[in-house]
């Protein structure tokens, strides 16, 4: 058995940590200059007309920004691969809506960014487009674990 099964109270430990962990989606969003859509979006406040996009913000910050959704892809999969079950709370949070709401605004804007840029050294380059690529690859298995659990596997069973 695995810690939840042990400790059924760290569902509703997970269920507080959601929130927290789709607001690393907003603020990449927020950071490249892009709205979320749904419900946490908010009114936009006039003078934060944002100027910022993830086309001509400082290397060093789009570096940082695919790093960390790079480190929170793979996490994120990770964590979902060993333990399924955690899928029903994910969706609870309408996570599949959120991540492919996401994924349609910034991975766009973030792989025409990162093809954009001059670089002086291509292996900048190179390795901004394997750590973006593999965070395609991981939210795309993100999203197949949660249509699985939360919507197959109670079909077939």
């Amino acid at each position: 058995g695995n810690i939840f099964t042990q400790q059924p109270s760290y569902f509703s430990d997970l269920d507080e940590t959601l929130p927290t962990v789709l607001q690393v989606f907003n603020n990449i969003l927020h950071k490249c200059g892009l709205q979320c859509e749904g419900a946490s979006a908010g009114p936009q406040k006039l003078e934060e007309k944002v100027s910022v996009t993830a086309g001509n913000m400082p290397l060093q910050e789009l570096k940082d920004i695919v790093l960390y959704l790079c480190d929170t892809c793979t996490t994120l999969w990770a964590f979902l691969d060993v333990f399924p079950l955690a899928c029903q709370t994910f969706q609870k949070h309408e996570f599949c809506y959120r991540l492919a709401s996401f994924y349609e605004l910034a991975i766009p804007e973030l792989e025409s960014a990162i093809k954009k840029r001059h670089y002086e050294d291509n292996s900048v380059f190179a390795d901004l487009w394997r750590r973006i690529s593999h965070s395609r690859k991981k939210m795309t298995e993100v999203f197949h674990i949660l249509i699985n659990q939360v919507c197959l596997q109670p079909i077939l069973e």
